[in-house]
C-alpha cells in the first residue's frame, strides 16, 4: 500500500547522516548529507527532513522556522549521540551513590588490564565525578551460616525468591546532607547502586524517592535500570544511563525544537540496541550505545536472509575507521552485557564485532611486516588523498590500484575543500615505503641465503596491494572466529557487504573464507538508515530469578512469564498497535548449577509436553538449553540442576515497510561506462565500469569490473561475476581464483598473510579447547594456551598471550623431541607437566600431539595445549598449596606420559597416574577425575583442530612453503627484539665499544636474591641475560622453574620493543640467558614450584625492568587467597599498584605483569560462597610518591560465616616495590586476621590457618613504586624505544566491541 505522507528513516552517524524517505506515492528519494555543517545547518536529521520536503512539495521551508509536520507520517532514527558522548567523555556531570566501603568498586572493575604489554596502564574513566558512600547493607541469607543473630535484623523475601537479611537500613538523615552537597556543586543526575538490589530494591527506591524531592533531574536506579546478578556491570550500567540519558533528552528537544508543536502528533521511534525500536520518550542511554549499526544489522537480516533463501549470512559493515562484523541465521544474535569504551553494559544488544581495519586504517611497514591499524586518519585529516597531510591508509591503496575512481568522487578535499581525490600524492607516499621495503629485503639478502631471504624489489603497486592482502585477512580472522565459536561452519554463509569501504574487499574476503556468495543491497550504502525503515518496534520486560529449572517451578515460571507478556502487550497497545500485529516471545537465562557459561535461551521450535510435568507451559526450555549447549560447547552435563538467571520477555509490534519494487528486464547488455586500468595479481587489467542504476535484473557482469552507485564503488574481481537481482541488488558468484605460486624465500606480504593465519590455526585451537573442555577453569576462566610449533620445537603462534605461557610450552615440546626421539610415533599424544621437561606448575597440564607426512620420517610440525585443572591431587584441594616443601605435595606428576598410544586414550594408566599422589602420607589424588578426564581430551580435540588447519594450509601451499614461513615469521621477532636491543644500546651511549652492561637485585620476602647481569652488544643486537648471583634453591615453593624464567623474559621483551610483533621462538633468539642450576630459578627436579609460578615470575620481571630502567616496580604480588572446607573452595587474586613510569602514574587496583586474573564479582562471592564482602577499595597512598605516582593497592575484607581453611600465599610483605630515578617504594603489603575475640593477627606472607565465624581477613596489597623525585623537573630524555603511549601514536584509535572482543579480553585476563 503506497503511503499517503512521508516515512523518514535515517542514520545519524559520527561523520554522515543517511536518510530514506518513501513519498507519497510510493517514491523513494536517498540523501547523505554531513552530520556536522554548522555553516549551513544546525541539526543533520532535521536538515535531510527539510531538504526533502521542499523538494517533493515544491514548498519553500526557512530554515530558521519550525517545520510544517503535517505530511509527515513517521520518523525512525538511529543516533550515534550516545556512543560518541561516551566515547569522548562527554556526557551529563553526574554522582554516584553506592553500598559503603566499595567506593573503589567500579574503578577497580573486574581488576584486569585491557592491554597485557603495556606499561602504562591507561584505563578508561570512570563516569562519575563524586561518590556517595551509602550507610546501608543487604546480605543474602545462607542455609549453614554460623554467624550469631544480629538483634533487629530483618528478612524479607527478594523478587528471585531468594531470602535477604537487612543488616542495616538506609541512614536517610545523613545521606540527605550528603545528597545536598553534591546537588550544590551542580550535579543533576545520580546513579545509584547497592549491593543485592537486584532481588531487593527497597533501599535504592528509597534513595531514588529522597533524591527526587531534592531536586535531582535524572535518577538512574541499577535495580530498574537492569535488574541482574552482579554488580560491578549492573553498577557500570547504572552509570551509563546517568550519564548519557540527559545528553539524550537534550538533543531530542533539540531535533524536537525544529518542528511545528515538536513533533506532538508525530510517531517519532529510536533504534535500539537490540535492533527494535522504541519511541522517543522511552529512549535511554543504556539501550542507544549500538543505535545505528543496530539498523545495519536489521537492513541485511530482512533483505539478504529472504533472498539468500534462508542462508545463514555473514554482515560485513566497512567504514572509515572499523569494520563491523554481524552474523544472522534466522533471528537476531545477542549479547546481555559488552564493552563499549571500558563501560560494561548489561542489556540486550545485537552481537556486532567491530574489528581494526577500515578504509581510513593505518598503514605501516615494521621489521619487516605489513602493518593495517589499528590507529585510523579519522575524518581530519584523513588519507592522504584527502590533500590534508594524512597519512596512507586503506583508502589510499585502492586508490592507487585503480580500484577507486576520482572521477566519480565529490570534489570537497584539500584545504578548500573543493579539490578531487588525490591519486599522485597517494601514489609519492606509497613510493617511499616500497623504497623503505626494499631497503629492508636488500639487508635481508645481505644476511644470507640460509634465512631463506631474497625476495626481488617490489613496485609500488605490489606494496599497495600488499597492504589491502593484509587488511584483508586481518577482517577474515574474527569472521572466522565470529562463526567457528558457536560451531558454524564459516565457508557456509551469504556475506552481506554494506557501507561505503567494504564494496572494493567483499570478493577477496569471501573467497579468502570459502564463501561463494556476495550480497550487496542497492542501498547498501545507506543500509542502516533503511533496516530502520523495516526494523519492528521492541518493547522488553526483564526480572531476575534464582529458581531451579524444574518440575517444582514451572508454574512459577509460567506464572512470571505471563505478567511481562501482559507488560509488553500493555506498552505496544499502548503505542496504537492492534492486538493482532504483536508477537511476545519468552526467554530463560539458563546455566548449569556451579557455572557461569549462562545462555538466553527461547522455546521456539521446542513445543511443551503434554504433561505438564515435563516442561513451562511456555515450551520445553530444557531441551532448547541442552540442544545449544551441545551444538556450542559438543556435550552436556546431563546430572547437573539447571538454574534460571533471569526471565524476559520480547514483545513486537510489526511496522516496517514494504518497498521493494520488482525490475523488469531490459533484454539489453549492459552499458559500459569507461574502461579503466585496475591492479591485481597479473598486473594492471582492463576493466569496464558500470553505473549501477543503469543496470537490469537480466544483466551479469563478469569480472574484472568496477560498479559504481551514488556513494560506493563495488570491485568485481577476476573469475568473480555480478548478477543483478529482480530487486535491483547485487549478487556477486565467487570463483575460485588463480592459485597464487609462493616459493620459499621470503615475501613479505606473505609474512604478514601468513603471520595472520598461524595466529587463526592457534586462535582456532583455543576455540575448541574452551567449547568442548567441561571445568570452570578452561570453559568460563579461560585458563589455557594453544600453541603451534615447527618441526624442531620452535613456537610458531600461541594464544591466547597469558604472560605466564609465553615460550614455556617451547621448552615442553623440545624436551619431548630429545628425550622421545624415534619413540615419537604417529598417533602418539604425549602429556607432560613436570618442571624439569618445561613446565611452569603441575595443574598446568601439557598435551603435544606430533605431526607426520608421509615419506617424512620425523614430525613435520607440532601443535600443543597447556590448561590449568582445577586439582591433579597434592596436600590441599586445588594443588596449589602454600607451605608444600617438594613437588610430590602438589600432585600428580607427568614428564613425558603417552597419553594417546596408536590412537587409542590410555583412560585407565592416565587415572592410575592421577590418583598417585594419594600413596604419599596427608596427599589425596586428583578431587576432580571426571573434569580432569573431560579437559585432556578436549585438549587432544584442541590439538587436532590445529593439525586440520596446518595440513589445510600445507594442501594449498605445500610443506616446504609453510615450514618456511614458519621459519620466517620467527625470525620476523628477531629483527624486532634486535632493534630494540640496538636502540637501547645507543640510548645509553656513554658506554664505549659499543657493549653496553646494566643490571639488577632484587628480594624474595625470604632474602633471597634475584640478581641479573644484561650485556648487550649493540652492533649485533644481542644480549646475554646472566642471573649467576640468584639465590639457591628454597625450602619452600617460590622455586621457578626455568621456562617461568623464560615466560617473564619474552613478556619483558615484547614489553619494551612496544608495538605488535609476533610472539615466538625468534623474540629469544637473540638472546643467551644463563641461569645457574640448583638455583631458585632452575630448582633441582623434587622442588616444590607452586609459588615460583605465581610470585617469583613477577620479581623476574621486576629485576629485568629495573637492569633496562623501565619503569618503577609494581605490586610484584598476586595476592593469592584460597579458602575452604569439605563443601566449597574459592580461589581468588587480588590487584594491587602498578609502576610508575618516565610518562606516567601508576594505575592503582589493577593486575600487572606476568597476571591479569579477573576478580568475581562481590554479588556472586556472596551468593555462593560462606563470606561477606566488607570492604573492597583502594588503599590511598600506598603508591609510591614521586614526579609520577605509583599506583595504590586495595584494602579487601572478608567475614567468614563459616569455619574454613584460609591460605595466603603472597610477596611483597617484606620487601617494598622499587621506585626508580628518586621515586619512593611503595607500600608493602599486609595480610591480618581479626579474631572474633578482637584479636589481631599478623598471618605473614605465606600460610594457612583455620578461621571460624565472625573472624575477618584484612587484606592490603602493595603499591607501585613512583617515578622520579617530585622536586626534579622533567628532563627530556628518550623513552625506551618502542615503549610509546597510547597518546603519542598518530591517528584515532578505533573501540573494539563485540563477543570476540570479549572472549579475548576474558582469555587475556588470567
Amino acid at each position: 500500500m503506497k503511503p499517503e505522507r512521508f516515512q523518514f528513516a535515517i542514520d545519524r552517524g559520527g561523520t554522515f547522516t543517511d536518510v530514506f524517505a518513501v513519498c507519497p506515492g510510493g517514491k523513494v528519494r536517498v540523501m547523505k548529507l554531513l552530520s556536522e555543517d554548522p555553516a549551513n545547518y544546525r541539526d543533520a536529521p532535521t536538515e535531510g527532513i527539510r531538504r526533502i520536503l521542499q523538494e517533493e512539495s515544491r514548498i519553500p521551508m526557512p530554515r530558521d522556522q519550525p517545520m510544517d509536520t503535517s505530511r509527515i507520517d513517521w520518523i525512525r532514527m538511529g543516533t550515534t549521540v550516545a556512543t560518541n558522548a561516551l566515547l569522548e567523555r562527554k556526557g551529563e556531570r553526574m554522582a554516584l551513590v553506592i553500598t559503603k566501603g566499595f567506593r573503589d568498586l567500579l574503578h577497580i572493575g573486574n581488576q584486569s588490564r585491557p592491554k597485557i604489554f603495556d606499561l602504562k596502564i591507561v584505563m578508561p574513566e570512570v563516569l562519575y565525578e563524586e561518590v556517595i558512600e551509602v550507610d546501608e547493607r543487604v546480605v543474602l541469607h545462607q542455609e549453614g551460616c554460623q554467624l550469631p543473630k544480629q538483634a533487629g535484623v530483618e528478612t524479607a523475601v527478594g523478587s528471585t525468591g531468594e531470602s535477604v537479611e537487612i543488616w542495616r537500613p538506609v541512614n536517610m538523615q545523613e545521606l540527605e546532607g550528603q545528597l545536598l552537597g553534591v546537588r550544590s556543586r551542580g550535579i543533576q543526575s545520580l546513579a545509584v547502586v547497592l549491593l543485592h538490589s537486584y532481588t531487593l530494591s527497597t533501599h535504592e527506591r528509597q534513595i531514588g524517592e529522597l533524591a527526587k524531592r531534592l531536586g535531582f533531574k535524572h535518577i538512574s536506579l541499577s535495580s530498574e535500570v537492569m535488574p541482574m546478578v552482579r554488580v560491578v556491570p549492573r553498577g557500570y550500567t547504572a552509570c551509563a544511563d546517568a550519564y548519557l540519558t540527559p545528553c539524550i533528552k537534550k538533543y531530542l528537544s533539540n531535533f524536537c525544537a525544529g518542528f511545528q508543536d515538536s513533533l506532538k502528533d508525530v510517531r517519532v521511534l529510536f533504534m535500539q540496541s537490540d535492533g527494535g525500536l522504541t519511541p522517543m520518550e522511552r529512549f535511554n542511554g543504556s539501550r542507544a550505545i549500538l543505535s545505528g549499526p543496530a539498523g545495519g544489522v536489521v537492513g541485511y537480516a530482512v533483505t539478504t536472509y529472504r533472498e539468500g533463501c534462508a542462508e545463514p549470512v555473514i554482515g560485513f559493515d566497512m567504514g572509515g575507521t572499523s569494520t563491523d562484523v554481524s552474523r544472522y541465521a534466522g533471528e537476531y544474535e545477542h549479547v546481555f552485557e559488552a564493552t563499549t569504551a571500558g563501560i560494561t553494559v548489561q542489556a540486550p544488544q545485537l552481537d556486532i564485532n567491530t574489528v581494526a581495519a577500515g578504509g581510513g586504517s593505518i598503514l605501516s611497514f615494521r621489521s619487516g611486516l605489513f602493518v593495517v591499524g589499528p590507529e585510523s586518519a579519522g575524518a581530519h585529516p584523513g588519507p592522504t588523498c584527502y590533500r590534508k597531510g594524512g597519512p596512507l591508509t586503506i583508502t589510499d591503496a585502492n586508490l592507487c590500484l585503480g580500484r577507486l575512481l576520482p572521477d566519480y568522487f565529490p570534489k570537497i578535499f584539500g584545504a578548500t575543500e573543493d579539490q578531487p581525490l588525490w591519486r599522485e600524492g597517494a601514489l609519492e607516499g606509497f613510493q617511499k615505503v616500497a623504497e623503505q621495503v626494499n631497503a629492508f629485503l636488500r639487508d635481508q639478502s645481505r644476511d644470507g641465503e640460509e634465512k631463506g631471504s631474497g625476495q626481488s624489489q617490489m613496485t609500488v603497486e605490489e606494496v599497495a596491494l600488499g597492504f589491502v592482502r593484509v587488511a584483508n585477512e586481518s577482517m577474515c580472522r574474527p569472521i572466522r572466529t565470529l562463526t567457528q565459536a558457536k560451531g558454524h561452519d564459516t565457508s557456509r554463509h551469504i556475506l552481506a557487504c554494506f557501507g561505503g569501504a567494504g564494496g572494493q574487499h567483499a570478493c577477496a574476503i569471501a573467497r579468502s573464507l570459502g564463501m561463494k556468495t556476495v550480497f550487496i543491497h542497492k542501498f547498501g550504502s545507506i543500509l542502516s538508515a533503511y533496516g530502520m525503515a523495516l526494523a519492528d518496534v521492541v518493547h522488553e520486560a526483564q526480572e531476575p530469578c534464582s529458581a531451579v529449572y524444574e518440575a517444582a517451578s514451572y508454574s512459577l515460571l509460567d506464572d512470571r512469564i505471563a505478567v511481562l507478556e501482559e507488560q509488553c502487550v500493555a506498552a505496544l497497545c499502548a503505542q496504537g498497535f492492534p492486538r493482532c500485529q504483536i508477537s511476545t516471545e519468552a526467554f530463560l537465562h539458563l546455566r548449569y548449577d556451579r557455572t557461569d557459561c549462562a545462555l538466553m535461551c527461547s522455546a521456539s521450535g521446542y513445543p511443551a509436553h503434554q504433561d505438564a510435568a515435563d516442561s513451562c507451559r511456555h515450551g520445553d526450555f530444557r531441551a532448547a538449553f541442552t540442544s545449544r549447549y551441545m551444538k556450542e560447547f559438543g556435550f552436556i552435563i546431563p546430572e547437573r540442576p539447571i538454574i534460571v538467571d533471569d526471565i524476559r520477555v520480547r514483545g513486537c509490534a510489526k511496522s516496517g515497510i514494504q518497498s521493494e519494487r520488482r525490475m523488469k528486464p531490459c533484454e539489453e547488455e549492459a552499458r559500459v561506462e569507461t574502461v579503466v586500468k585496475c591492479y591485481f595479481d597479473d598486473g594492471y587489467l582492463d576493466t569496464p565500469v558500470y553505473l549501477l542504476e543503469e543496470l537490469s535484473c537480466d544483466n551479469t557482469i563478469p569480472g574484472p569490473a568496477i560498479i559504481i552507485d551514488n556513494n560506493s564503488t563495488i570491485l568485481i574481481e577476476p573469475d568473480c561475476a555480478a548478477d543483478i537481482t529482480q530487486f535491483g541488488d547485487i549478487r556477486i558468484t565467487i570463483g575460485r581464483g588463480k592459485t597464487q605460486t609462493i616459493g620459499l624465500k621470503l615475501d613479505t606480504v606473505q609474512l604478514s598473510i601468513f603471520s595472520h593465519r598461524f595466529m587463526s590455526i592457534a586462535e582456532q585451537m583455543g576455540r575448541i579447547l574452551q567449547r568442548t573442555a567441561i571445568s570452570t577453569n578452561i570453559k568460563e576462566r579461560l585458563d589455557f594456551s594453544c600453541a603451534l610449533f615447527g618441526p624442531t620445537g620452535g613456537l610458531v603462534s600461541n594464544a591466547p598471550h597469558i604472560p605466564v605461557h609465553l615460550g614455556a610450552m617451547q621448552e615442553t615440546v623440545q624436551f619431548q623431541i630429545n628425550h622421545l626421539g624415534d619413540d615419537l610415533k604417529e598417533g602418539d599424544v604425549i602429556l607432560s607437566n613436570h618442571p624439569s621437561a618445561g613446565g611452569s606448575h603441575l595443574p598446568d597440564l601439557t598435551v603435544i600431539t606430533p605431526v607426520f607426512q608421509k615419506g617424512v620420517p620425523r614430525a613435520v610440525f607440532f601443535v600443543a595445549s597447556r590448561g590449568h585443572h582445577a586439582d591433579i591431587g597434592g596436600i590441599t584441594p586445588g594443588s596449589m598449596p602454600p607451605h608444600s616443601k617438594s613437588l610430590q605435595e602438589e600432585g600428580a606428576v607427568f614428564i613425558s606420559f603417552k597419553l594417546v598410544k596408536d590412537g587409542v586414550f590410555q583412560e585407565d594408566a592416565v587415572t592410575e597416574a592421577l590418583m598417585a599422589p594419594a600413596q604419599i602420607p596427608g596427599s589425596s589424588g586428583t578431587r576432580n577425575l571426571h573434569d580432569n578426564l573431560s579437559d585432556l581430551r578436549a585438549q587432544v580435540a584442541a590439538n587436532q583442530r590445529g593439525i586440520q588447519l596446518v595440513n589445510e594450509l600445507i594442501d594449498v601451499y605445500g610443506l616446504e612453503v609453510v615450514q618456511a614461513y614458519m621459519s620466517h615469521i620467527q625470525n620476523n621477532a628477531e629483527i624486532a627484539v634486535r632493534e630494540m636491543l640496538r636502540k637501547f644500546a645507543r640510548r645509553c651511549s656513554w658506554q664505549t665499544d659499543g657493549l653496553l652492561e646494566v643490571g639488577a637485585e632484587d628480594h624474595m620476602d625470604d632474602g633471597t636474591p634475584i640478581r641479573l647481569k644484561v650485556k648487550i652488544n649493540a652492533a649485533e643486537g644481542t644480549a646475554v641475560f646472566d642471573f649467576t648471583g640468584s639465590g639457591p634453591e628454597v625450602f619452600g615453593n617460590c622455586n621457578a622453574p626455568r621456562a617461568i624464567t623464560l615466560s617473564a623474559l619474552i613478556y619483558c621483551l615484547r614489553c619494551m620493543v612496544g608495538q605488535d610483533i609476533p610472539l615466538n621462538q625468534g623474540c629469544l633468539a637473540p638472546v643467551e640467558i644463563i641461569i645457574p642450576r640448583g638455583s631458585i630459578l632452575d630448582p633441582s627436579p623434587e622442588a616444590a614450584v607452586v609459588g615460583g609460578n605465581v610470585l617469583t615470575s613477577q620479581r623476574v620481571v621486576d629485576v629485568i625492568f629495573k637492569a633496562f630502567g623501565v619503569c618503577a616496580a609494581s605490586q610484584g604480588c598476586m595476592n593469592n587467597t584460597t579458602f575452604g572446607n569439605d563443601r566449597v573452595g574459592y580461589y581468588e587474586t587480588v590487584a594491587g599498584g602498578s609502576g610508575a613510569g618516565p610518562r606516567w602514574d601508576g594505575r592503582g587496583g589493577v593486575h600487572t605483569h606476568m597476571t591479569n586474573t579477573r576478580i568475581t564479582d562481590p554479588e556472586i562471592l556472596e551468593k555462593r560462597y560462606p563470606v561477606i564482602l566488607k570492604r573492597f577499595e583502594l588503599n590511598p597512598g600506598s603508591g609510591g610518591k614521586g614526579r609520577h605516582h605509583g599506583g595504590d593497592g586495595v584494602i579487601r575484607e572478608l567475614l567468614f560465616r563459616e569455619r574454613v581453611v584460609l591460605s595466603v600465599l603472597t610477596e611483597r610483605r617484606a620487601f617494598r616495590p622499587y621506585g626508580l630515578n628518586g621515586g619512593e617504594p611503595g607500600a608493602r603489603g599486609l595480610n591480618l586476621l581479626l579474631r572474633e575475640d578482637g584479636r589481631t593477627i599478623n598471618l605473614g606472607a605465606k600460610t594457612s590457618v583455620t578461621v571460624w565465624p565472625g573472624d575477618i581477613f584484612l587484606l592490603h596489597t602493595p603499591g607501585g613504586g613512583g617515578w622520579g623525585s617530585a622536586e626534579d623537573v622533567m628532563e627530556k630524555r628518550e623513552v625506551l624505544p618502542g615503549l610509546t603511549s597510547a597518546s603519542q601514536k598518530p591517528g584515532v584509535a578505533f573501540v573494539e566491541r563485540g563477543s570476540v572482543f570479549e572472549y579475548r579480553q576474558r582469555q587475556e585476563s588470567v
